[in-house]
């Protein structure tokens, strides 16, 4: 999800006007059944703006995909207008048109393994543009056993669902839509905004660089047991827009087994992801042995050795643990093998995160949340030996590398300041900045403002 400087022909200034009018329309809840919530369709609309900086920091070298040294700020806006109906029974159809611009640092999304800001791979410079974000249909199958709410949201319809159910969705979606969810570190715009703290930093999924794609997922529910399965399209070339509907052949499929669970009577979950993509990718290998024999290409030489079907595989853990009604704990890892370049997401090749969030009741103020996390990230000895001597990949290339774990703390503060706008304070410092021991650390202080309807 790197930034691409413009998107001229994209250029749509009417798409915040769209998603205004529609977030002023409210869906008529109607009772399905005695005391359920039915919705026939809703609207909704969300608006999240982020402001960061970082100062100065100590670099004893850089080349052009360092992070600057001076200090400087970044920002980033979208703007979502999201719509749902049922066009039969079980059946659900979503389409969300999501306004965009922002500028990361160093003017491009350079010089850090996991990124600061969730939304940083959608900036697209000083114009604001406008695209088709998601377009899917949801259906679902129930099959008994008892049934739950499901409460109104962006991208769910209230409703009557049984506990054994089915549910298929397909369409352009993003693959955390359904994958990865954790109820404490989960949603950039709310919770963390750090890339490791929100996902998988090391979970490659196949996506366009905004991070959405083609595919369907298959979720089967049984109680306190969730299966899925999905595949999605990738695309043409890493971090492009142009999406690849090759599936036989170019694919990002992922397994993920779920259990709920209840711990001295506090409720958790735990989810094992595996993950396999097949893509035209270059292998570092491939592109150091390239490097000895043509020098004077200079350090980019991964498309030159672009020219053949790839696999990346991964697998991880996932889990959400109440302490009390106010107190969560996470914790996410997962490792990857690194041998070829990303294709749509960080450069990380192992993360860990952990950290707790905590509701400021004990203050009167049951409404904010406090965020406190730390993340490790790692990339794999082909990754980097190409960066150590010299290499560019997507993200990564400092000219040299002395190695050490890219690390990361954040804590985050989110109040809520009524009518449905939050405002936070962030702040995180990253230690060994795109693994390299001869920069950093830095220090980032930044602040959010989001709304949804």
């Amino acid at each position: 999800m790197k930034l691409h400087a413009s998107h001229p022909s994209r250029l749509l200034v009417p798409a915040p006007c769209v998603a205004i009018i529609l977030c002023c329309f409210n869906s008529t809840a109607v009772s399905a059944e005695p005391g359920a919530n039915y919705e026939t369709w809703n609207a909704g609309f969300q608006s999240t703006y982020s402001w960061q900086r970082h100062p100065g920091y100590r670099a004893t070298y850089f080349s052009e995909n360092s992070l600057d040294d001076e200090a400087e700020t970044m920002y980033t806006f979208s703007a979502t207008a999201m719509a749902g109906l049922r066009p039969w029974t079980g059946g659900e159809l979503y389409i969300n048109v999501e306004a965009v611009q922002g500028v990361p640092f160093t003017g491009d999304m350079v010089g850090l393994g996991s990124f600061t800001v969730g939304e940083e791979g959608r900036a697209g410079g000083n114009s604001i543009y406008a695209y088709l974000q998601r377009l899917f249909l949801r259906q679902t199958w129930n099959q008994g056993n008892g049934s739950e709410q499901l409460e109104s949201g962006h991208n769910q319809l209230a409703g009557m669902v049984d506990n054994n159910r089915i549910v298929l969705t397909l369409g352009n979606f993003s693959v955390h839509d359904v994958f990865t969810g954790n109820e404490y570190a989960g949603d950039s715009r709310t919770q963390f905004m750090n890339w490791s703290n929100w996902t998988y930093a090391a979970y490659d999924d196949a996506a366009d660089d905004h991070g959405f794609g083609w595919g369907f997922a298959l979720e089967w529910y049984w109680n306190n047991w969730v299966g899925r399965i999905g595949r999605m399209a990738g695309v043409t070339e890493p971090n492009g827009e142009t999406t690849d509907f090759a599936l036989s052949k170019h694919y990002g499929d992922q397994v993920e087994l779920e259990h709920a669970h209840s711990l001295f009577g506090q409720d958790g979950k735990v989810s094992l992801l595996a993950w396999h993509n097949r893509a035209v990718l270059a292998r570092f290998s491939d592109a150091f042995a390239y490097r000895l024999t043509h020098v004077r290409l200079g350090p980019s030489v991964l498309p030159f050795v672009r020219d053949t079907e790839q696999n990346k595989y991964g697998i991880g853990i996932n889990l959400q643990q109440a302490v009390n009604d106010d107190l969560g704990l996470f914790l996410r890892a997962m490792k990857a093998d690194g041998k070829t370049e990303t294709q749509s997401f960080a450069e990380v090749d192992g993360s860990l995160s952990l950290g707790f969030s905590l509701n400021a009741t004990t203050f009167g103020r049951s409404q904010d949340t406090l965020g406190v996390a730390f993340a490790r990230n790692t990339i794999s000895g082909e990754r980097r030996h190409f960066i150590e001597t010299g290499g560019l990949s997507l993200y990564l290339g400092d000219g040299h590398l002395q190695y050490g774990a890219e690390r990361a703390v954040e804590i985050y503060y989110n109040l809520d300041v009524g009518h449905d706008i939050h405002i936070t304070a962030d702040y995180q410092r990253i230690t060994n900045p795109a693994y390299n021991a001869d920069r950093g650390p830095i220090n980032f202080f930044g602040f959010r403002v989001h709304t949804e309807f």
